[in-house]
Formats: structure tokens, C-alpha cells, sequence
């Protein structure tokens, strides 16, 4: 499919595209096949508190792309299963930062696995080569994400 050169940009910017595109594809295929009604964004918002830290709820809805009042409802909902946390910010003791809880940090490690296993089905047949294929573009993706992360946030990655 992809023929071009590899440093070719135009390849570059199809193969992300495609990239992005597929991987929407293939999250909603997952989420259809567990029968699952969650919300995503309680998945998202889980993670996104994983992965970036604790945060203030109008820095948390940004970052999830939600409105202020749609994160406000998550949250609340989120805090009622103890899957989140509220703490004081210590630059604004005015101020609260919301954090993930280990509860909630378990469902989200749960929803994921159910996701893994609701798609093995999908790709049961391919061949070694295929999957380490995958897992080679697994690694790729979360490096450069770990890269601008670490840029973000000044952090050494």
C-alpha cells in the first residue's frame, strides 16, 4: 500500500492519516464487540490522568476535548466510584487538582484487557512476522508520544 520511498513526506503524512483513522476504526470495533455502554470519555479520562498527572478539572477538560461542564459531570460521576481523587492544589490551596484513584486506575487496566480480548478474534490468524510488525509500530508511536510528552512537561524522557 505503501510503495513510496520511507522518508518520502507525503508517505509520512498518508501513513499517519491512515495511522490516526484505523486506529479510531479499531477502538470502535473493540468497544462494540464487549457490549460495553461506558462512555468513552470516562476511558479517556482515566487515561489522560495516568498518563499526564493530576491537573485542574478546566486543564483536564482541555486536554480531553470536553467542555468544562461535560468534565464537571465526568468527574462527578468518576468521584462517586472512587475512581478519581480530589486534592488540594499546593500552588492554590483555593484550588483542587483531580487525580486518578488505584480503583480506577484497576478499571481502566480492565476495560483494556476486555478490549484485547473482544479483537484477538480479529487478528488470531496473523503470522509472526505480522504481529511483530504491530508491536514494532506499538513501540514507535508510544516513544514519540513519550517524546513529546517529556518536551512538554521539560522532563528527560
Amino acid at each position: 500500500m505503501y510503495n513510496r520511498p520511507v522518508h518520502d513526506e507525503l508517505q509520512l503524512h498518508s501513513v499517519l492519516a491512515d495511522l490516526v483513522s484505523v486506529n479510531h476504526r479499531l477502538t470502535r470495533l473493540a468497544a462494540s464487540v464487549t457490549g460495553s455502554t461506558e462512555s468513552p470519555a470516562v476511558w479517556r479520562t482515566i487515561a489522560v490522568l495516568r498518563d499526564l498527572g493530576p491537573m485542574r478539572l478546566g486543564e483536564l477538560a482541555r486536554v480531553s476535548r470536553v467542555s468544562q461542564p461535560t468534565m464537571t459531570k465526568l468527574v462527578h460521576t468518576l468521584d462517586e466510584r472512587g475512581w478519581i481523587r480530589r486534592i488540594v492544589d499546593a500552588s492554590d490551596s483555593r484550588a483542587w487538582l483531580i487525580s486518578a484513584d488505584p480503583s480506577g486506575l484497576a478499571a481502566l487496566d480492565s476495560w483494556r484487557e476486555e478490549l484485547a480480548a473482544a479483537l484477538e478474534p480479529t487478528f488470531a490468524g496473523l503470522a509472526d512476522d505480522e504481529l511483530a510488525t504491530l508491536a514494532a509500530a506499538v513501540d514507535i508511536v508510544r516513544g514519540r508520544l513519550e517524546q513529546v510528552r517529556a518536551a512538554s512537561t521539560g522532563a528527560v524522557a
